[in-house]
């Protein structure tokens, strides 16, 4: 099996930029690193196994194709599509926020 490409759309770079800077400023350097670390394992493994993720948003949202999938030790969600030669990340969002009002936030 061949990896495919994981490319981050810039709202979704924004959400790990903020996600990151919410742990600097609480002084939790050691969490924004390990978030760092968990979202490019995701990746890794997202680029592997883009049908591993969940489709429930999929449905909820009326977006076809769109997965979810869930950090271990973060309360963050990676939602992603997976095209043909690319992961297309969406958002990596917190997984207490209001999700579905969160995807349908224009870029």
């Amino acid at each position: 099996m061949s990896s495919k490409q994981v490319l981050p759309r810039d709202r979704a770079n924004r959400d790990v930029d903020d996600a990151v800077s919410t742990y600097l400023n609480q002084h939790a350097e050691e969490a924004a690193l390990g978030l760092v670390d968990a979202i490019e394992d995701a990746y890794a493994l997202l680029s592997r196994y883009p049908a591993i993720g969940a489709s429930r948003y999929a449905h909820e949202l009326d977006i076809p194709g769109l997965r979810s999938w869930p950090l271990r030790r973060f309360p963050y969600v990676i939602f992603y599509i997976e095209q043909e030669n690319h992961i297309d990340v969406w958002r990596v969002l917190h997984a207490r926020r209001d999700i579905p009002a969160m995807m349908q936030q224009p870029d």
